[in-house]
């Protein structure tokens, strides 16, 4: 276990002593209910997590976000959280509101837009720091509560199905230099690109390749899209989900047709969050795979990518 993430994982213990907020939710994470569907060479794992209503519910329009003080903001935060740091720019909290048995946030200390431009390359430094944990960023609109305060998040390894969905899956090699392969992935209900990578600057290279192409949306900065990220054995891992929509229709329901899901990054790794009972009890796998699909990129537009990329790797 590298250094750092012993200090996480003391930091975690730390904290739920004194915390009551943390105890009480690290605590209630034992009596969550699970439920799994199969889909054959993948699973989905539903969670029922009435904590993370907070999340799923955030109002993350422009003047909710003006109007309420920026909980990632050293200034605003509890007394009795504290951080380590990571590098200068950086600092790990304990995620009071967990989904992962240890579960932290990574914000800048600096209060600045939630952004992914320049700071790819961050997430795999903190990946290689943090071996023992999986790194991920929501971007505004695919489910950041904060999309005013940069942050990543991270959770223990072996919690996320996608680990070992990489494995089972079918994959198309997009891209392959002997360093570095870029992979399709196939018949997995949400369009995206795993990376491999013994070379972070061949990572770092393909994904501003992707970034180029992505559509940026009006009246937005970026493009959308939830990363996963971990190393083991001395190569990168990077799940990219390019997205189409930040919630699902389902969301804004009425009646029984409503389900409160917001899908970010732990959804498309393979856990859906269910804040509400009612939801839990009455989601499907069809409901699921339609959701996954609705939110993220269309076959034709991930054909489209795929194309584009290949053409620039070859000009080059």
């Amino acid at each position: 276990m590298s250094r750092l993430s012993q200090e996480v994982r003391q930091l975690l213990q730390e904290q739920v002593t004194v915390w009551e907020l943390a105890r009480k939710n690290y605590a209630a994470l034992e009596e969550v209910q699970v439920k799994t569907f199969s889909f054959g060479t993948y699973t989905i794992r539903v969670q029922f997590n009435p904590a993370r209503i907070q999340s799923s519910a955030a109002k993350v329009d422009a003047k909710s976000i003006q109007e309420r003080p920026c909980f990632l903001c050293p200034a605003h935060l509890p007394d009795v959280q504290k951080g380590l740091p990571f590098g200068e720019e950086y600092q790990i909290l304990v995620n009071p509101f967990p989904i992962f048995p240890e579960h932290f946030t990574i914000p800048d200390y600096q209060h600045t837009d939630q952004l992914i431009r320049g700071r790819y390359e961050d997430m795999l430094d903190l990946a290689q720091a943090l071996e023992e944990y999986v790194i991920f960023y929501n971007g505004p609109k695919c489910g950041a509560s904060a999309p005013d305060h940069l942050h990543f998040q991270a959770g223990n390894k072996g919690f996320l199905p996608l680990e070992q969905d990489i494995r089972q899956v079918r994959k198309e090699a997009v891209l392959s230099d002997g360093l570095h392969t870029v992979y399709r992935m196939r018949e997995y209900s949400r369009n995206g690109f795993l990376v491999e990578s013994s070379s972070k600057l061949s990572a770092v290279t393909f994904f501003y390749i992707l970034y180029h192409y992505l559509e940026i949306p009006e009246g937005e900065m970026e493009p959308r899209m939830n990363i996963l990220t971990w190393y083991e054995k001395d190569t990168w891992y990077s799940y990219i989900v390019p997205r189409d929509k930040h919630r699902p229709d389902c969301y804004f329901a009425e009646g029984e047709e409503n389900c409160l899901i917001s899908p970010a990054s732990v959804d498309l790794g393979g856990v859906f969050i269910t804040p509400l009972e009612k939801d839990f009890r009455n989601i499907t796998g069809e409901q699921i795979k339609r959701i996954l699909s609705e939110i993220t990129i269309s076959d034709s537009q991930m054909d489209q990518l795929v194309s584009r990329i290949q053409y620039t790797k070859m000009e080059n």
